[in-house]
This record gives C-alpha cells, sequence and structure tokens, in this order.
C-alpha cells in the first residue's frame, strides 16, 4: 500500500494525471509558478523522489528527463480507501460511516460503480456446468426471466 501523497507530491502528480503525458520538470513547474513560488530544483527533487518511489517512470530527452504517471489517481485514491478501510476494528462499522458521510452525488457514484462491478463479475462468471438429465429429463436448471 502506498503511504499518502505529501502535499507538493500530490501537486505534482496531479498535474501529471491530469495531463495524461510524458511531462518535464519545467512543464510541471511553470504551472505550479502560477500558484505558488518554487524553484526548478524543488519540482526537480520532488519529481525525482517520485520516480525513486515508483509513482511515476522516467525516460532520458536530452539532458532532461519525461515523467509519466506508473496508475491512475483513481488507482491510487482506491489504495488509500482500502488501506483505511481494511485496517478498521470492524470494516462494517467504518463503510457505515463513510457512507453516512457521502453526498447523494456520491452516493449515486457508489451505486454506479456497484452496478459496474456486478457486470463485470457476471460477463466474467464461468457459464454453469450442465449434467445429465434427472429422471424426467430435467436437469434441474431454475428458469429465468427473460433480460437477465
Amino acid at each position: 500500500m502506498p503511504r499518502p501523497l505529501g502535499e507538493l507530491e500530490d501537486a505534482v502528480m496531479t498535474r501529471v494525471w491530469q495531463w495524461n503525458r510524458p511531462v518535464t520538470v519545467r512543464e510541471v513547474l511553470e504551472d505550479l509558478q502560477q500558484e505558488r513560488s518554487i524553484a526548478y530544483t524543488t519540482v526537480m527533487t520532488v519529481m525525482d523522489n517520485l520516480h525513486q518511489k515508483g509513482w511515476v517512470r522516467r525516460e532520458a530527452e536530452g539532458r532532461a528527463y519525461r515523467y509519466t504517471a506508473v496508475s491512475t489517481r483513481a488507482a491510487y485514491s482506491a489504495a488509500l480507501m482500502n488501506e483505511a478501510w481494511s485496517t478498521s476494528d470492524s470494516p462494517a462499522a467504518a463503510l457505515v460511516a463513510f457512507f453516512g458521510m457521502m453526498s447523494q452525488e456520491q452516493r449515486e457514484a457508489l451505486r454506479d460503480a456497484i452496478r459496474i462491478v456486478q457486470h463485470d463479475e457476471a460477463e466474467t462468471a464461468p457459464a454453469p456446468e450442465t449434467g445429465p438429465a434427472g429422471p424426467e429429463g430435467d436437469s434441474g436448471a431454475q428458469p429465468t426471466a427473460p433480460g437477465r
């Protein structure tokens, strides 16, 4: 489980994730400088640290590097949520408390996510095996509703 990103690491990774393309230290620096005063060497050090920690990969381009995210912001967020949930004394109570903090929009997004996961599971589930027919030729299969 990755540890949470620090403030500056998060600011850098936010740009890398949003731009979704290889970026240079200079590009990140120029964007960060719109919000704060920051030195090139500071951004370079943060991006090198992110590379060492496995958050970004880099490829040499002349004397500089181009950095690309190794995973998505969604995967990072999911890993943090999973870590917090799995370390709880009562995971069910933690989920109930978490759901209680969610806005209506977030709950709807959760419902959509559950539907997607259930749909994906149904598509990847192995087909039920058919056994030999019973005495009346009934294989024991239950009828299904149309569209299911």
